[in-house]
């Protein structure tokens, strides 16, 4: 609509905000609930995850138990070499072969385990970002249109898109080898304990060591990962803004403007995700140097134990082997502690837009209009944009059925508003608005808005051809009657001129045909559709005058025998209407046909002098 922006809340793009003028972003409000939220959607397959945590467990044990069988074979080794050079029997190569295959069936068992367990995690996750994508698109449903008024489309759609998928690699990738990990660090706990319980006790000494540095970080890293995120919502708008009006900015010589703009914010972007990633990102080198020092410790006491026969040789190695598997668990675990702050900041973010404020629930035994009238009434309507800013008091407005009633009004008027109210984009403050006198609050939202037909000033085609564009306001409509309806609208000439007619493919945004063609495929629409009630904002807008003139004719015949509103800018379309309304300041401060008004000389006869008085020329 013409004005929509005029009458929209200012564009406050959600939680960037404050980060676009430099203000800190906190961590995740609520750490606990938004994890325990977040644990809701996994209670549902907790059988499955109980199998897979099995799996995991049973991997594991197969796998740790390796390195103890293989030590046994290391002890045989070298006891055969040190019985053949102290005239013994030499080393026993069977027993050696059977511990092989042994250890080789075993990390067989222990991969098939673990291939089944991550084939159920990956099926799982699916199935749990599925359902989270579902609630997100049936939550854009109930939405009002001050969220999307409020809120710019980069963020939201990152919140749908960037967020959701950490989710999901956390959920796939990370949650697996957390369950790993776990199952592991007390398997090869219990195996070190069998083997030394002193070597056992130096290398656990580390976990403590690992989980105080751990929390550490990952409190430092909270914060960053959520402003992380959020800026590249902020990110994402400005270059779905950008890209769309690409012409604009070229024609006044805005991309200086708008790249500077970008590199700001793409600026605070690379901090933001650089401090997060250099904060976690010392995770594991401390991990590492904790380990190391550990191993250190471990191969001193170790060679001390066999050189005085309180170990053997292959009971060492094994413990070697489990030190070293030991460490990397706790390390992973750590790591993973530090993507799930990043998790959680992405899972706090969508859980934000789930809790929006939504449209008010519709009726169960809602009223169903299946031929209306047009009979259309604003009793004592109230309403605001914003708690503190009033747009529209005590509005009273009374169409009868099969009247053309224009409203016209400076920019800012409230005109769009009134549409707005009327389709139920917005629901009044107090008042009511009543069709054929049911109140539309008693009608369901789908079944109002199929009795209007809307042709707005800003046109809107999808990616597909123009028959579907045009079969769009009538879903069953044969392929004779949306050529009926394009001649009807002058669009049946222009589009046979393509190779493929009305097989044609429209690209995005419709940039293959010009804008008088798009308005002409939005008229057709509306012919097709054949509303009770019809809404034009300045439909002709976009066309040439000679285009208009027949447009208007065909009009004529649209717009007979139903109740019509045309928010008017030029002269043209309201000249001839049944009631006028003027509007300033969301009031109707006059009403009455076109030479009523000019005779009154009033606020309508200062805007026809100011504004029509060329165009009227024109026309006459």
């Amino acid at each position: 609509m013409a004005e929509n922006k005029e009458q929209k809340q200012p564009k406050l793009h959600g939680p960037m905000k404050g980060m676009m003028g430099g203000a800190p972003v906190e961590k995740s409000k609520n750490f606990k609930s938004t994890l325990k939220r977040l644990v809701k959607y996994l209670k549902e397959y907790r059988i499955k995850f109980i199998i897979i945590f099995i799996l995991a467990a049973l991997s594991t044990v197969f796998s740790i138990v390796g390195p103890k069988i293989l030590g046994k074979a290391t002890t045989e080794l070298f006891n055969g070499l040190i019985g053949k050079y102290t005239g013994g029997a030499g080393i026993d190569f069977n027993i050696i072969g059977q511990i092989m295959i042994t250890v080789i069936i075993l990390y067989l068992i222990s991969a098939v385990f673990a291939y089944v367990q991550q084939f159920m995690m990956a099926g799982v996750s699916q199935k749990i970002i599925y359902k989270l994508r579902k609630d997100v698109n049936d939550k854009f449903s109930k939405l009002p249109l001050k969220y999307f008024d409020a809120n710019s489309k980069g963020d939201v759609l990152s919140r749908m898109t960037n967020d959701i998928d950490n989710i999901s690699t956390t959920l796939s990738q990370s949650l697996t080898q957390l369950i790993t990990s776990l199952c592991t660090i007390i398997g090869i706990g219990i195996m070190m304990f069998t083997i030394n319980w002193v070597l056992a006790i130096l290398c656990v000494f580390v976990v403590p060591m690992s989980l105080i540095v751990t929390m550490q970080i990952t409190k430092r890293s909270a914060g960053y990962f959520k402003e992380q995120w959020e800026l590249t919502g902020t990110l994402n708008g400005q270059v779905e803004e950008t890209y769309s009006g690409h012409k604009i900015i070229k024609a006044f010589g805005g991309e200086k403007k708008e790249i500077e703009k970008f590199k700001e914010t793409n600026e605070k972007l690379y901090v933001s995700s650089r401090k997060a990633q250099f904060i976690s990102g010392i995770i594991m080198p401390i991990m590492f140097f904790l380990s190391d020092l550990n191993y250190v410790i471990i191969c001193i006491v170790g060679a001390i134990s066999v050189s005085k026969g309180r170990m053997n040789i292959g009971d060492i190695q094994a413990f070697f082997q489990y030190s070293r598997q030991f460490t990397q668990p706790i390390s992973q675990t750590a790591n993973i502690a530090n993507t799930l702050q990043s998790t959680i900041a992405s899972a706090e973010r969508v859980f934000e837009l789930l809790d929006e404020e939504e449209e008010i629930p519709e009726k169960e035994d809602a009223v169903k209009l299946e031929n209306a009238k047009g009979n259309v009434k604003f009793e004592n309507i109230d309403f605001k944009y914003k708690e503190d800013v009033e747009l529209i008091n005590n509005l009273n407005i009374e169409v009868k059925e099969g009247q053309v009633v224009a409203i016209v009004g400076p920019t800012g008027a409230g005109k769009t508003t009134l549409v707005n109210l009327l389709m139920r984009f917005y629901d009044v403050n107090s008042g009511k608005i009543t069709v054929d006198s049911v109140d539309i609050r008693d009608m369901k939202r789908g079944d109002l808005r199929r009795i209007f037909g809307m042709v707005l000033q800003d046109t809107w085609a999808f990616n597909d051809t123009i028959k579907e564009n045009i079969r769009y306001g009538k879903e069953n409509a044969t392929d004779e009657e949306v050529i009926k309806a394009s001649e009807m609208a002058y669009a049946d000439h222009f589009i046979r001129t393509f190779a493929n007619g009305y097989e044609t493919i429209l690209d995005e945004e419709a940039g293959n045909i010009s804008q008088g063609q798009k308005q002409l495929l939005t008229i057709a629409r509306a012919f097709l559709a054949d509303p009770d009630i019809l809404i034009l904002d300045e439909a002709t807008s976009n066309v040439d005058t000679r285009t208009e003139s027949l447009i208007q004719k065909a009009m004529k015949e649209l717009m007979s025998n139903r109740t019509c509103f045309v928010i008017a800018h030029r002269l043209s379309t309201i000249k001839n209407a049944d009631l006028i309304l003027v509007m300033n300041d969301g009031k109707i401060i006059e009403t009455g046909k076109h030479d009523e008004l000019l005779k009154q000389d009033g606020f309508y006869a200062d805007l026809y002098n100011s504004q029509f008085t060329e165009c009227i020329d024109d026309i006459a």
